[in-house]
């Protein structure tokens, strides 16, 4: 992709703050935050984008979709929400590899947990088929067909999602931790093992999930959730939240981890113990008082569910910030 695509690409308004040697950087900001691309071009037609985002609202719209294009993206922290034209939601958590065409049009690209961090690779078939050719004459054996890859993978414009596979794992931990010093040749071996992965992927041999959930259930749950937090002190049951939210039960827990990765029970615990560090840092409120506000009448519990999330109780957390 040129520098024009990029830009249409990730919307809002990208800025490209360096390039050298094959590698580009670009920055994207709105009112939620900011986000950081690295992009690598690995070979004709392949290009790797290194992404970190800690922001809300990506509103990435695919104004230009590109139907020969092959995009594969894989999440190691957070989550994505992709909504399409239709309305459905498809979302991508931690392990997920996802891969589609960008034929399917986005109207919107949000970040559930407030930050993602992941690998994107493009290919332009067009191109990199070419490019392929080239490699196997070189190499040989290595039989890696990309159109094949695609119509398989993506048949009828959807979008395949493996979920945790350790070889998927393998594979991207090792583009994780790579040098600088060995980036720009180590990108190229890990693609094409990859490639050859996906090559021999057979769709019913692994757990697939192409969950999608309707822009109803999305914003249920999305008020659901800001209700939650809008007063800690408060628990509310399942059934509650279901009636006051109109969503059938299994919908609701359903599509809440779909939205968030987890429970809604794990999500409010994890959020209240986020919450308690702010005020525990910012505040002079004592451990009993944030324990109520957090909704926990007995103040050891309170302690004690602290010291699960973080490794220790709120009193030494505390005391080690006013060392």
């Amino acid at each position: 992709m040129n520098d024009k695509q990029i830009t249409d690409f990730f919307d809002p308004e990208v800025q490209k703050t360096a390039s050298e040697d094959g590698c580009s950087v670009y920055k994207m900001q709105n009112e939620t935050g900011e986000g950081v691309i690295t992009r690598y071009k690995i070979l004709p037609g392949i290009e790797l984008f290194y992404n970190d985002f800690h922001m809300k609202d990506g509103q990435n719209e695919n104004k230009l979709p590109h139907p020969d294009v092959l995009e594969i993206n894989h999440c190691r922290e957070g989550r994505f929400e992709c909504v399409f034209s239709n309305g459905d939601c498809q979302y991508v958590g931690a392990g997920d590899l996802s891969i589609n065409r960008l034929t399917n049009e986005t109207t919107s690209t949000t970040f559930p947990l407030s930050h993602y961090h992941g690998i994107s690779i493009t290919i332009d078939l067009n191109e990199a088929v070419t490019t392929m050719k080239q490699v196997e004459n070189v190499l040989g054996g290595l039989h890696i067909d990309l159109c094949q890859i695609a119509e398989r993978l993506c048949r009828k414009d959807t979008c395949f999602v493996l979920r945790g596979h350790n070889i998927i794992e393998h594979i991207f931990s090792e583009l994780y931790r790579v040098t600088p010093k060995m980036i720009a040749h180590y990108l190229k071996v890990k693609v094409l093992e990859l490639l050859m992965f996906l090559n021999d992927v057979k769709v019913g041999e692994y757990q697939e999930e192409r969950r999608y959930f309707s822009k109803n259930q999305v914003r249920a749950v999305k008020q659901m959730q800001a209700y939650m937090i809008s007063d800690l002190q408060r628990h509310y049951t399942l059934q509650e939240l279901s009636k006051k939210f109109v969503i059938p039960l299994t919908s609701m827990k359903v599509c809440f981890k779909g939205v968030y990765g987890c429970s809604i029970y794990s999500y409010m615990k994890s959020y209240r113990m986020q919450a308690s560090i702010i005020l525990l840092r910012d505040t002079a409120e004592s451990v009993t008082e944030i324990a109520m506000k957090m909704g926990y009448d007995n103040p050891s519990k309170f302690s004690e569910a602290f010291r699960k999330e973080f490794g220790e109780l709120p009193s030494e957390y505390r005391k080690k910030l006013s060392k």
